[in-house]
């Protein structure tokens, strides 16, 4: 088991930067790749940013490319998304996935383990 709490949302301005954090405990965080998704009011589920569990390997959505960076700090077992040049379609609720022993992978359906999710509102 994982338990993953996501914090640093909240409301900024278009153009304005938030950096959101997920702490994990239980598993050996390590050996997990990790990722983030989105999903904004009325929308499915989206894939933003993953890191791989070995090399770290680093993948975004065309969406976020050149704005978002994905960071981890295994000694510290937590996942970051830097987000610069924040847009008003940027928002939505920000949730962090792990998927033990993963590439990176931008599928739903590979992360096992998922927090609860952390709100950005993005005013223009």
């Amino acid at each position: 088991q994982v338990q993953l709490v996501e914090s640093g949302g909240g409301l900024v301005q278009a153009g304005g930067s938030l950096r959101l954090s997920c702490a994990a405990s239980g598993r050996t965080f390590s050996n997990c790749a990790m990722a983030w998704f989105r999903q904004a009011p009325g929308k499915e589920r989206e894939f933003v940013a993953a890191i791989s569990w070995i090399n770290d390997n680093l993948y975004y959505a065309d969406s976020v490319k050149g704005r978002f960076t994905i960071s981890r700090d295994n000694a510290k077992n937590t996942v970051y998304l830097q987000m610069n040049s924040l847009k008003p379609e940027d928002t939505a609720v920000y949730y962090c996935a792990a998927d033990p022993f993963g590439m990176g992978s931008t599928a739903i359906v590979e992360y096992d383990y998922w927090g609860q999710g952390t709100q950005v509102t993005v005013s223009s």
